[in-house]
This record gives C-alpha cells, structure tokens and sequence, in this order.
C-alpha cells in the first residue's frame, strides 16, 4: 500500500494558508491606512523568498532531499530575465515562461546526476552545481560580471509597464505563491506525492512494491526547480537588479533554514518560516550593525527547542485553545 500520510498531512494546511493569503491580501491597504509605505516592498521580497522556500520544502521535507544549491535556481531564473530584459525582450509572456523552463531543464539534468547519490555526497553534489552557477554568473562580464546587472526597467506585459506598480506587483507575487502552494499541496495529497513520501520513509520498501522511486524523485525536483526559476523571475523584477550573490550557497543555507524554522514537510510552515526568518533579520538589522551575532543564536535555540518548527507550535497552540474551549 503507498502511504497515505500525504493525504492526512496536507489537509489541514488549507485553513492556515487561506487565512495567510487573506492576511497578506490586506497588506497595501493597511499600508495606506498607517502611511508605512514600506511594508508593501517588503512583504513582495519576503512572499518571493516564501515562493523559494516552498520550492525547496518539495524535496527537502516531502522527499527527503537536503539540497544545498537550490539558490543556484533562483539565479539562473533571475539571470535569464534580466539578460532577456537587457535584450530587448523583456515582455512577461517570454520571459516567465523561459526562466521556469531554463530552471526545470538545469534542474532536471543536475537531478539526473544528483538523486543517484544519497546523504552528504548528495549535499555536496549539489552545492558544487550551485557554486558553478554562482562562478558562471561572475564570469558574465557583458552583464555586469561581479558587479551585477543593473536592469533598465521591469518586465512589461504585452508590452505594458503594469509591473512598475507595486501594488500590481505586489499581488502578482501574492497569487503567484499562492497558486504554488496549492499546486503542492495537491501534489503531495496525489498518489505521485504520497509515494515521495513513502520514498522518504522507506526508499527500499517503495522500491520493492514497484515504484520507480529515482524518476518520482526527478519529477520532484524538476517541479521544484520551475518553482525557483519562478521566484528567481519576480526578484530580477521587483530588485530591478541581478546578482551572482542570488545563487550563492549563503542564500542556499538561508532557505534551509527557512524552511527548518517554519517546520519541515509543512508546506505553508516554509511560507511562515521565511517571513519570520526575513522579519527577524529585517528589525535585528535596524537596531545594531552587528544583529548578525545575535540572529545566529536565536535561529538555533529555536530550532533546538521547537520541534516542527512554527508550523509545529501553532498546531500545539490551537489545540490548548480547542481544550480550553472545551
């Protein structure tokens, strides 16, 4: 029998993700309201690295895959739009598509070598493909090599600049994630889900029940590198910027620890992890410029007395409230 904890897992996501959308639909007009007009670019960076974050949680806490290069994704996603913007072919309608299918193609032939490894030569593999990225990105001298890529404008739609509104842009990103995290939810309640996390559980015990547990993985991986190219997609544009420093192993280990801090295997626990993660970093850095020496510290005592992460305490939390209730 294929596991059914897939199924069981993933329905109660859908309330705390509907009830997450709704909050940050409501963002731009609290921003209004208070006159904090900073929090509408902010939230967009942080649902951008969410997106990414989520894309990483399909293999990483779904199929068991630490992955250590998944910013190398993200870059070639926001690489390939900014070079195609820089172009002169900055239209949304080709260059979405493009890097998703850049992203997916580098994800799948990577993964072909990759998943037939297991453990620490995995994550190492890995990192390895992600810092040929990160060189290849620095030896790219017609755009902007070390120093970056500069875009001269946002990626238009049917040749209109409706992206260079924030608040447009803002919702696009808002829809984008949502729609991913959907689209995994479903993927991990399908057969094809459940049997990545049989594959998780119990690789041999899948294997012998006649499931091709290697081209499960690959898909796996290859969906989430679309995911990625698509994050990689809205940070080019909302930066209006590009940067070898998107696909460097620093930003891989961020998004591990996003998704460890919102909870491992809880797909909208990634989303609540990156806010919290980007939050923490965003209010630490305003209040000293060493912030980093106290935000190392914090991540790990959380992590080492929260198991499951926020995802995990929100459940516990909601429980004692049902009982007290009761």
């Amino acid at each position: 029998m294929i596991p059914s904890a897939g199924a069981a897992q993933a329905h109660p996501m859908q309330g705390p993700a509907i009830f997450l959308g709704s909050v940050l639909a409501l963002i731009p007009l609290a921003s209004v309201l208070t006159g904090q007009s900073h929090w509408v670019p902010l939230c967009t960076q942080i649902m951008i690295f969410a997106l990414a974050a989520l894309s990483l949680d399909l293999v990483l806490g779904i199929g068991g895959l630490v992955s250590f290069g998944h910013a190398a994704l993200i870059g070639i996603g926001a690489y390939t739009t900014g070079i195609l913007i820089k172009e002169g072919w900055g239209d949304t309608l080709l260059c979405l598509p493009l890097s998703m299918l850049v992203c997916a193609c580098f994800a799948y032939v990577t993964g072909l070598v990759a998943l037939k490894t297991r453990g620490v030569t995995f994550i190492m593999i890995t990192l390895a493909f992600g810092q040929m990225i990160y060189f290849a990105a620095q030896s790219l001298y017609r755009y902007g090599g070390d120093d970056g890529l500069t875009l001269p404008k946002r990626a238009t739609v049917l040749g209109q600049a409706f992206l260079n509104n924030k608040i447009v842009f803002y919702y696009l990103t808002l829809i984008c994630l949502l729609l991913c995290l959907f689209a995994v939810m479903r993927i991990v309640q399908s057969r094809f889900g459940r049997v990545l996390l049989g594959a998780r559980d119990n690789e041999i015990r899948m294997t012998a029940l006649g499931y091709d547990v290697f081209r499960v993985r690959l898909k796996a991986y290859t969906i989430s590198g679309m995911m990625a190219g698509l994050s990689g997609f809205l940070l080019a544009n909302q930066t209006e910027f590009v940067s070898p420093a998107f696909a460097s192993w620093q930003r891989s280990g961020d998004l591990i620890f996003m998704v460890i801090l919102g909870g491992v295997g809880s797909l909208w626990g990634a989303v609540a992890g990156a806010f919290a993660f980007m939050l923490l970093e965003e209010g630490l850095s305003g209040l000293t410029e060493n912030w980093k020496v106290i935000f190392g510290p914090l991540i790990i005592v959380f992590v080492l007395f929260s198991q499951g992460g926020l995802s995990r305490l929100l459940v516990l939390l909601h429980k004692d409230r049902g009982q007290g209730h009761g």
